[in-house]
């Protein structure tokens, strides 16, 4: 009965010994969703928002587009993009930032795709207060 007991006690403690495996190695996110920029229909690039106050932030708030050339919005919206997918990846920010940008800086979007992304940025902070350090208080109303 001894010899039992202290064979089984042996097999559960070489058991407990053997070495752990190695923890798994961090995939993507699993929710990850990135948002594409595509053209549309008539072979422009375009941003849709789904929220019910874009058009009135667009048509009351934001500042008109003719207050930005595309190099200036191109320049900023690369750091913000940056910026914006940082905290996606980073997981801050999750109730707000709920997909990764994937914005090409080699492809030409033009100034309309640009002046609307770079306003997303802007809707973003007048909406939630999300602070983007590429934007300044007087880019929001």
């Amino acid at each position: 009965m001894k010899n039992c007991i202290v064979l089984l006690l042996f097999c559960l403690v070489s058991l407990n010994c053997t070495t752990q495996k190695q923890p798994p190695v961090p995939k993507e996110r699993e929710d990850q969703v990135t948002l594409k920029p595509e053209k549309n229909d008539d072979g422009e690039w375009d941003i849709e928002v789904l929220d019910p106050q874009w058009s009135y932030f667009l048509n009351a708030i934001a500042q008109p587009i003719a207050m930005y050339s595309l190099p200036t919005l191109e320049s900023r919206n690369r750091m913000l993009v940056s910026e914006w997918n940082s905290y996606y990846y980073s997981g801050r920010y999750r109730n707000v930032i709920e997909s990764s940008i994937q914005y090409d800086s080699q492809e030409n979007y033009g100034l309309n795709f640009n002046y609307k992304l770079y306003q997303v940025f802007c809707f973003v902070q007048w909406k939630y207060g999300l602070k983007l350090s590429g934007l300044s208080m007087t880019e929001v109303r």
